[in-house]
């Protein structure tokens, strides 16, 4: 049985936060730093788009790792990647597409990545009870961030639907624009991924 924590040692921790550039903070906030963060929408809405800015933005907090179970290392990601920029930050990323087990050998090594997205949970083909034992060794130390399919607003599956409930941060993409559902937002609760295609959708 784990140590109970008094309301004293509790208000005595100190706890990191991500201090987000001025869009993403408008959106999300200020976030605890490490955990696992959640993204969902349907195809054609800009998920990969966001994941990929999100994903350059949280460059500027350690190395990241980009696993594309979904498309891999292919034509169709290098213009992604070249579509946002992370040419700027190109030693601060790497691109995989690896099976759960093979990515969690990875953070294991020393000097390994310190913040991972994995596009997409169901591509994993992982139980929640698998999903339970990775945030156990891992959440305290490193930011999951785990992209799903939906059905329509829901996460597509039974897995991901629970691993949203879990996560810190919730990020619904509909119509080329990010919704905090999250436990923190900011002053927005909102990032415009494409302001082109937010605006044909109505959202700007």
């Amino acid at each position: 049985m784990k140590r109970a924590v008094s309301v004293t040692e509790l208000y005595n921790r100190e706890f990191e936060d991500y201090d987000l550039s001025n869009e993403f903070k408008e959106a999300f906030g200020t976030p605890e730093k490490n955990g696992i963060w959640f993204i969902w929408g349907n195809s054609g809405n800009g998920k990969t788009s966001f994941a990929l800015q999100l994903a350059k933005e949280l460059t500027r907090f350690g190395k990241l790792a980009y696993n594309s179970l979904e498309e891999g290392t292919t034509g169709t990601m290098k213009k992604a990647f070249k579509r946002v920029g992370m040419g700027d930050v190109k030693h601060k990323v790497v691109l995989v597409s690896e099976g759960i087990d093979e990515l969690l050998a990875r953070l294991r090594k020393q000097k390994s990545p310190d913040i991972v997205m994995i596009d997409s949970i169901q591509y994993t083909q992982i139980t929640f009870k698998k999903f339970a034992k990775i945030k156990e060794e891992f959440a305290h130390k490193k930011l999951i961030i785990f992209i799903s399919h939906a059905e329509g607003k829901q996460p597509r599956g039974n897995t991901a639907v629970s691993v949203m409930y879990d996560a810190n941060l919730k990020i619904w993409v509909e119509g080329y624009t990010a919704y905090s559902r999250g436990r923190t937002i900011g002053d927005t609760g909102s990032f415009t991924i494409w302001k082109e295609g937010a605006e044909k959708f109505g959202n700007e």
